[in-house]
């Protein structure tokens, strides 16, 4: 049994007379992309050819999304001196730095009325009607929960200002973010299939290696890949993918590179030395530039890419 409890970097498999291909549901196939990157290791993760891309890694969780929190404080209390806007696209989860981030607006009484947020992506049922606020799994009831409610009344924005990507406003979503000016940050995660938002890794079909049509795509009611109805039942609903809802409203990657500045957070840990996304982080930092991985469109941008310990680990098989 010593054999079955050894823990062994993958890249060995296809070296120790078997290989075999990805399950077919699976949009990105370079199996040879998938082994280098694979075998970053946690010290070269952070290193990146674009000095603008910015990879960086934090250990203890509570500082993580202390962090996160601070990062959007910061430039609202940056914009708000400033006398301008802030405008920023923000994603769902992961969800404790928006109560971290309430509190440092309620200690430092922040007067948010200049502040205009869009967020990400919201469910949809199958026939693209958007969840209501009321429901359970609603994004709109996350965000309100979490962050805005807790903002103190007198320094909430407005609730015209805060805005959803519902079935009413999804036609003219992209417009609207324009209008008030464009976004400053776009803040966000990587899924496993490498979505950012909800725009998933099977869209890239639609565009083939057309990279520039597709960096012009922008919000639209998408099927979620199969992928990520596994992730969200995961981390969301219990474990349940049945609850998970099989469509979803989303920005695409013209409101994400079209942002000044974008903040992306990985925080994938299930606990117990265990994280799905430490083989995504990596295609995504790493790996082909490329339609079929969404996320790999960062590394071309300026940004930060900020990865909590236990997703940065190695990419390792373990048996035991």
């Amino acid at each position: 049994m010593a054999e079955a409890n050894a823990s062994r970097k993958e890249g060995d498999g296809a070296h120790a007379g078997f290989s075999h291909e990805m399950a077919k549901f699976i949009p990105f196939r370079d199996m040879e992309a998938a082994e280098r990157v694979r075998r970053i290791s946690r010290a070269e993760l952070t290193k990146h050819p674009n000095q603008d891309f910015k990879i960086r890694i934090i250990d203890d969780p509570s500082q993580f999304y202390f962090e996160f929190a601070l990062d959007i404080v910061t430039r609202i209390r940056e914009k708000l001196e400033a006398g301008e806007k802030f405008v920023g696209i923000f994603p769902v989860g992961p969800m404790p730095q928006y109560e971290y981030a309430a509190r440092m607006i309620n200690e430092l009484r922040i007067d948010c009325h200049h502040v205009h947020t869009f967020n990400m992506d919201e469910y949809a049922d199958e026939d693209g009607n958007t969840a209501p606020i009321t429901w359970v799994g609603s994004f709109q009831r996350a965000m309100m929960a979490s962050f805005f409610s807790k903002i103190n009344p007198e320094l909430r924005p407005p609730e015209s200002q805060i805005h959803f990507p519902t079935r009413e406003a999804l036609p003219a979503y992209g417009r609207i973010i324009e209008d008030a000016g464009g976004a400053d940050v776009c803040y966000g995660g990587i899924g496993w299939c490498g979505h950012i938002a909800f725009w998933e890794a099977h869209l890239g079909f639609e565009f083939g290696n057309d990279m520039a049509a597709y960096k012009q795509a922008g919000p639209r009611l998408v099927e979620l890949h199969p992928m990520t109805i596994m992730q969200n039942a995961l981390h969301s609903f219990g474990g349940d993918w049945s609850w998970v809802p099989p469509k979803a409203n989303t920005i695409g990657p013209q409101q994400i590179l079209g942002a000044r500045d974008r903040s992306f957070w990985l925080d994938g840990a299930l606990g117990g030395g265990v994280s799905w996304q430490r083989f995504i982080a990596r295609l995504v930092a790493h790996g082909p530039v490329n339609t079929l991985v969404p996320g790999s469109i960062l590394q071309e941008a300026p940004g930060t890419y900020t990865i909590r310990g236990e997703v940065a680990d190695d990419v390792e098989v373990s048996m035991s």
